[in-house]
């Protein structure tokens, strides 16, 4: 049974090792991290930065065989109608068994319930059909009002899709 609890420190080496190559790392977290491959404790360092913010939120999906999901949440705005989900990522033995949606699943129904945003935004690169496919499962949709960004990785630069779900279509 996959449940969802608060991230902690001990996540973060087998979180780091999910990415794999260095274009899996950046589908997941973009220009976030200045170098590759990044650590455990560079992880950790990220998200102590954000510690005494009331507005991020990091978890670790997990079940019977230990982690196998991590994602994080953070308002984007002062007023808090809007939360960002980012560094979504589930194991790569786990991926294509659900995992990824029922996850968002649990985050969007938390994120609702106890947060209480009005919608749930994320982006997701054009050259990531996995995980598009994942979140337009989970009830995201492209949002038209927003015009896509772009991101330069290497030498290559890549569009980022935009996606939302609203708390009256969720709820």
């Amino acid at each position: 049974m996959l449940r969802l609890r608060p991230y902690k420190s001990c996540d973060a080496s087998a979180i780091v090792s999910w990415s794999g190559d260095e274009i899996s790392f950046r589908k997941w977290s973009a220009d976030r991290f200045p170098a590759y491959p990044i650590t455990a404790e560079d992880l950790n360092r990220h998200y102590e930065a954000m510690a005494d913010s009331d507005s991020f939120y990091e978890f670790t999906a997990f079940d019977e065989t230990g982690i196998v999901g991590h994602l994080i949440m953070r308002f984007t705005d002062k007023e808090k109608h809007t939360l960002r989900f980012g560094f979504v990522i589930v194991d790569p033995n786990k991926r294509g068994k659900g995992y990824g949606r029922k996850m968002l699943s649990m985050a969007i129904q938390y994120a609702f319930e106890f947060l209480g945003p009005e919608r749930i935004t994320l982006g997701v690169f054009e050259n990531n059909p996995a995980a598009h496919r994942c979140y337009l499962a989970a009830g995201f949709t492209e949002t038209v009002e927003t015009p896509p960004s772009f991101f330069h990785i290497g030498k290559d630069t890549w569009k980022c899709l935009e996606m939302e779900l609203k708390k009256n279509i969720f709820f």
